[in-house]
């Protein structure tokens, strides 16, 4: 199973530079010089790395089937991806691990399953989909998400009130 690392985003300069949405906890390693990584769509790959850097915490890769502006405009929104291998690293899994995992309260009531992660700026999100069909997202932090069990097949969630979208108003008696 192919793992994303990255996804491509828009052209950085005239020569072919791209920024990087990372989704790999070793940029350092994926995109080091010369390493060829597969893509999806697969025809828009494989890409080789030329250059990598950093600037302001943002990836910059340069790849060797890219000369200009206009490819690596057209390489935006490509994922960069990686044969799945076993995780060694404790408290480590992988989205399609997550996926489809059944969302329970600390009470154990039923909140919905996993419908995906989202990566915004600040922190990752834990995309659920209710019992009700409605999506909900919760911070993925330990604090919300005390309890990731993939072996048993669920996740636990301890939001504050509101970031469900099923809740009901309390009554304010």
């Amino acid at each position: 199973m192919n793992l994303e690392v990255a996804r491509i985003g828009r052209a950085h300069g005239l020569k072919g530079e791209v920024s990087l949405e990372l989704r790999t906890d070793e940029p350092e390693v994926r995109f080091a010089l010369g390493a060829a990584i597969a893509t999806d769509p697969p025809s828009a790959g494989p890409l080789t790395v030329a250059a990598s850097r950093t600037q302001g915490g943002r990836w910059y890769v340069r790849f060797e089937e890219v000369a200009d502006r206009e490819g690596a405009e057209a390489l935006r929104g490509v994922l960069l991806v990686v044969e799945a291998g076993a995780s060694d690293e404790e408290g480590a899994w992988y989205l399609h691990e997550l996926v489809g995992m059944r969302v329970e309260r600390l009470t154990g009531a039923e909140v919905g399953v996993v419908a995906g992660i989202e990566y915004p700026p600040a922190q990752d999100l834990l995309v659920i989909r209710e019992t009700s069909g409605a999506i909900s997202r919760i911070p993925f932090v330990a604090a919300l998400v005390p309890v990731v069990d993939v072996p048993g097949g669920r996740i636990v969630v301890d939001p504050p009130f509101g970031l469900l979208a099923g809740e009901d108003v309390p009554d304010a008696d």
